[in-house]
């Protein structure tokens, strides 16, 4: 559900069936040329859509199954990791093979690159065997994911799990996705009006259907086999592979949806389940509305930054009040159309690189400091931050190839521009921060070239079925409003309990961020139990003012405290 720009720095730091129901997860049918389907075709669209699904969903058994076999015999063949996953010696790596189409098992296969550290065993802690990791994204991947082993906040945990990460499918050496050619936008500046006139739009409306045919062109028929169902089925046989009766498994943002699905499809397949920053499960708001629904959570965020660079107005003197700043925003937004920041940034690298301090308070410091910076005529601090790295060119592209492919591939988007053009004109006289940016990243879906929509999986549709699980949610995150953790919790049932850290929005909250938050989550890994159904942490320390010039340098190659899950 979210830009991969976004992601792009928590890319560069090391640090989201036993029972299928075959009606919740049939394909939607396509609406026709005058956007309605006729009952007949759709009856019959729906039929075999059920059909095809269910083949897969067996095909998939059929996989996981074989490599349950495997695992008794040695199963995943871990070694040195290839030099491109720049991964330390400590974490040893192996290949999955999937098939790309479930329904056809023995049919064209893909690899799945997977990471690996053995649990520690320290304290003479008993193994409890592997916590599996996404990341989120959809797009992002989770091979760094064993390092946070090194990590004080991890040590116990460590000890009782082999932490394992893994690319997911399109991600990374994972069949790798892409829809167009990553130098298209290694370049800058961009230019991007803070409201975008008719022509605009016009142009952004063209460049949608453009990505959306490149997806096609590159992908094939294989586009339409990059999907949260295909994640969950990949999942499965992961789970299967390393040997594990049932799945232990912590995801973050988009990662909170695949573990959701995947419990719902696969109850008695689960042992342990944590849940960071929680995408709405609302199948009526996967995905077109919960993106709809980022907006006034980012304006939120974006309302706090300028509130906390206020009240260090006498560091950063960007002004006094969060109207003043935002003012100073605007300053530095209107310079930049004019004449981009040491040539290379304009307002939509501007954008994109505030937009990370809507997502992580941690960046506060260095983001003021680069806006007061250029306001006192120095340009170069905004310039490192917001200006893309081409090196990161393909990679970028690679994750917004499969955040589009699996959005748009879940679930049926509108597919006229005016409801599009409607709804977000709306939306964005009272949440104008980030809103025209995340619909026209959104915008491929309406033209996608995929004729066979998924149908959302109803999360928690077997209530009480679910083991015992762990929500964790931050009150003011603006990427996973708030409001869809506490439907994630209603649809796993009782025995979801929710961890709230109050007052805060700094999306990604476990791995260092709230010692109270971590306690509660390290007992459930290790014990299995919660504190109670509804349980809050006083929210993290914001971070304090520190100016360009004596802000302290990160050690780089060290993995940050926190583990910053990518986005949905």
């Amino acid at each position: 559900m979210r830009t991969p720009l976004a992601r792009c720095a928590v890319a560069a730091a090391v640090l989201s069936l036993t029972l299928c129901i075959p009606t919740p997860h049939a394909h939607a049918t396509a609406p026709g040329p005058d956007g309605v389907g006729h009952a007949a075709g759709a009856a019959a669209a729906s039929a075999g859509s059920a059909a095809r699904t269910a083949a897969a969903d067996a095909g998939a058994e059929l996989v996981a199954h074989r490599s349950a076999q495997a695992a008794t015999a040695g199963g995943l063949r871990f070694g040195r990791c290839a030099s491109v996953e720049e991964l330390p010696s400590s974490v040893q790596c192996a290949s999955l093979r999937v098939p790309l189409d479930y329904a056809r098992p023995d049919g064209p296969q893909i690899s799945l690159t997977v990471s690996r550290v053995a649990a520690t065993g320290s304290g003479g802690a008993a193994r409890q065997g592997a916590l599996v990791y996404n990341p989120g994204g959809p797009g992002a991947s989770g091979m760094f994911f064993p390092l946070v082993g090194d990590l004080p906040e991890w040590e116990r945990i460590a000890a009782a799990y082999d932490l394992v990460g893994y690319a997911p499918r399109g991600v990374g050496r994972s069949a790798p996705l892409s829809c167009e050619d990553p130098a298209v936008r290694a370049k800058g500046p961009t230019q991007v009006p803070a409201e975008p006139s008719a022509a605009y739009k016009q142009q952004r409306v063209a460049a949608a259907r453009a990505y959306a045919r490149g997806c096609a062109q590159r992908a094939g028929a294989a586009l339409r086999h990059y999907s949260t169902l295909d994640n969950v089925r990949d999942l499965h046989v992961l789970r299967a592979a390393l040997g594990e009766e049932k799945l232990t498994f912590m995801g973050a943002s988009y990662g909170t949806y695949l573990g959701a699905v995947y419990a719902t499809l696969h109850p008695g397949r689960v042992r342990r389940m944590v849940l960071d920053s929680a995408v709405d499960p609302d199948p009526r708001h996967i995905w077109y509305l919960n993106n709809l629904g980022q907006a006034p959570g980012f304006e939120r965020r974006w309302y706090d930054f300028r509130a906390w660079a206020a009240r260090h107005h006498a560091t950063y003197r960007l002004g006094a009040t969060p109207a003043a700043v935002q003012a100073s925003y605007e300053r530095v937004r209107d310079a930049v159309a004019r004449t981009p920041a040491d040539g290379t940034v304009g307002t939509g690298e501007l954008q994109a690189a505030f937009l990370q301090a809507a997502y992580y308070d941690d960046v506060w410091p260095e983001r003021a400091a680069a806006l007061s910076a250029f306001l006192a005529g120095d340009p170069v601090p905004l310039a490192e931050q917001a200006r893309p790295d081409p090196e990161s060119a393909a990679a970028r592209e690679n994750e917004r190839a499969v955040y589009t492919a699996v959005l748009c591939n879940d679930a049926a988007w509108p597919a006229d521009w005016e409801t599009w053009d409607r709804d977000n004109t709306e939306l964005a006289r009272r949440a104008p921060f980030e809103t025209w940016a995340n619909a026209f990243l959104n915008l491929p879906c309406a033209y996608w070239p995929v004729a066979e929509r998924k149908q959302p999986v109803v999360v928690g549709a077997q209530p009480g079925a679910v083991p015992r699980t762990l929500v964790v949610a931050a009150e003011r995150d603006g990427a996973t409003p708030y409001p869809g953790a506490l439907e994630l919790q209603r649809r796993l049932g009782d025995g979801a309990a929710l961890v709230t850290e109050e007052g805060a929005g700094a999306h990604g909250v476990v791995g260092g961020r709230n010692d109270c938050v971590d306690r509660h989550v390290e007992r459930y890994l290790l014990t299995g139990d919660t504190s109670g159904w509804r349980v809050t942490c006083a929210p993290h320390p914001e971070p304090a003012p520190v100016s360009l010039d004596d802000r302290a340098a990160r050690t780089p190659g060290k993995v940050p405290r926190a583990l910053l899950p990518p986005v949905v």
